[in-house]
């Protein structure tokens, strides 16, 4: 089995671009509606999900914390469309992606932490590793694709990641 150390970056709009999309309202505009009671930040987030006649779908995960350090066993990818992570709590998570392409490189692998208020975007095709909660029974909206044929692409590494 291949050790390797990998230190999770803070996760910021720039260094997550290549992977997909940072959901926040951090430097974002607001318009005031609802008469002053509420400011909306509309469009913080491109969603993919029209291939091949898909629906756009609303879920909540439930999660359990990891145990760090981490094995990392699999990537997953979702070659058909986007998806989308929210906390409902302020909960910081951690996200381990490598670029999309035909197979995962191990070499490749990214990880990043949010601060509890982001959510993030994968861009269709990105691989990853499924959620990683720091706390258990933290709650996340998903936002993804409902479509009667398979949707996921699996790969399975032999890795254990060293998350500090």
């Amino acid at each position: 089995m291949k050790n390797m150390r990998l230190v999770p970056e803070k996760l910021t709009e720039d260094n997550f671009a290549d992977f997909g999309e940072v959901v926040s309202i951090q430097s974002k505009q607001s318009k005031t509606i609802n008469n002053g009671f509420a400011d909306k930040y509309a469009d913080i987030a491109s969603l993919d999900t029209s291939e091949d006649q898909g629906q756009t779908s609303v879920h909540i995960f439930v999660a359990k914390s990891r145990q760090f350090p981490l094995h990392i066993s699999m990537l997953e990818k979702h070659p058909f469309f986007s998806q989308t992570f929210i906390p409902r709590h302020s909960s910081p998570f951690i996200v381990v992606v490598a670029p999309p392409e035909e197979n995962p490189s191990i070499e490749k692998l990214k990880a990043f932490i949010t601060n509890g208020e982001q959510g993030i975007s994968y861009s269709r095709g990105v691989w990853h590793f499924p959620l990683i909660s720091m706390n258990d029974n933290s709650q996340f909206i998903a936002v993804s694709y409902t479509h009667l044929r398979a949707h996921e692409t699996l790969r399975y590494l032999v890795c254990r990641l060293l998350l500090e």
